[in-house]
């Protein structure tokens, strides 16, 4: 599936953007789930809910995202990871879904030209997904594309417990490293 995102700066999705659950509007109702390879809808109710999120993004719609979360999710939660280390700010670890709507404010000041969504693995209570990322990110005057897997874990009650992006780390920090004037990495 080709997901166009193209959710241009100052789009309308960073009016929705919160750090604090109680601001949020009531969650969408479950919206369609883009047709992904590898997604059969209805054989497991957490990839259908990665499915529906991945649609979500693509309408802006963060609160559907958010209400998706468990209260206390884990995300970019890693021992060590290199983006974290050099401080690229989308890369973040964060925690509860006040932290989540940080990531998407983050997010917001990009320009996502296009995201291709291209496989949904379905692992039970881990969903993984497959995509590319393209991106402009005017307030460090550079852009992006990636290859990249999003791995959605998933609690008893069906809400995301931990999300985890795996990336070229190498990437994103000379992106965002190279751009702030910090040496860039394998430079």
């Amino acid at each position: 599936m080709r997901l166009h995102i193209g959710l241009p700066y100052g789009h309308p999705m960073t009016d929705t953007i919160t750090s604090d659950p109680a601001l949020l509007p009531d969650a969408a109702p479950p919206a369609a789930a883009p047709t992904i390879p590898g997604h059969v809808p209805g054989a497991n109710p957490n990839a259908d809910t990665v499915a529906a999120i991945y649609g979500a993004f693509g309408r802006g719609d963060v609160p559907f995202i958010l209400e998706q979360l468990a209260e206390d999710v884990a995300w970019e939660a890693w021992a060590s990871n290199s983006s974290v280390d050099a401080g690229v700010p989308w890369m973040r670890p964060r925690t509860g879904r006040a932290g989540v709507a940080e990531f998407f404010g983050a997010v917001a000041a990009m320009e996502i030209v296009d995201v291709q969504v291209l496989h949904l693995l379905d692992g039970g209570d881990k969903v993984a997904v497959e995509f590319v990322i393209e991106a402009n990110l005017p307030d460090l005057g550079t852009q992006y594309r990636d290859e990249e897997l999003h791995l959605w874990t998933f609690g008893p009650d069906g809400r995301v417990t931990a999300m985890r992006h795996y990336t070229d780390t190498a990437k994103h920090i000379n992106v965002f490293a190279g751009a702030a004037g910090v040496d860039r990495v394998g430079a």
